[in-house]
């Protein structure tokens, strides 16, 4: 894989830290962390699910954080009391896991629901009033634009 220096765009940039720190986290990807599978869905115009197999994992077993921009989703089964039988073969991951996700700008997590096996997360995009996007009205050139609030400044 190829490696890029961004260490010209750092001097030449200013407010953009939080994009750089990103791009250098894609490039360190460990492959190996496959454990446990999830996927991410679209399920509606500005909501998500996360969904991670969490086969043999209780409600007592999992914790969801959310920290700043990153999701963190951990795994630690307690082992089980009271179990003597001899384990022939054992297919069944049941080691600890830890996934992060890195979540965009005012995305919030909504909830959390175990079923099947499955650990679903709900996310939702919620971008604020201001920063939507507004239509601004343009008076024609033969009237004078609204004065909506004057002051008047006392001289002395």
């Amino acid at each position: 894989m190829r490696t890029f220096d961004l260490t010209p765009l750092h001097r030449s940039t200013v407010g953009f830290d939080r994009l750089f720190s990103l791009l250098d986290q894609v490039g360190n990807v460990d492959t190996g962390a496959t454990y446990p599978p999830y996927n991410i869905e679209r399920t509606g115009e500005t909501a998500y699910r996360i969904t991670v197999a969490v086969a043999g994992f209780t409600e007592d077993d999992l914790s969801i954080e959310v920290k700043e921009n990153g999701l963190s989703i951990r795994g630690d089964r307690k082992a089980d009391a009271g179990k003597n039988a001899d384990v022939l073969y054992q297919g069944i991951a049941a080691r600890a896991f830890e996934r992060r996700f890195q979540l965009a700008d005012h995305v919030e997590v909504r909830g959390a629901s175990l079923a099947n096996g499955l650990l679903h997360v709900e996310l939702v995009r919620e971008i604020p009033e201001a920063m939507k996007p507004r239509t601004i009205p343009i008076s024609s050139g033969g009237t004078a634009p609204r004065v909506i609030e004057a002051r008047t400044s006392a001289a002395a």
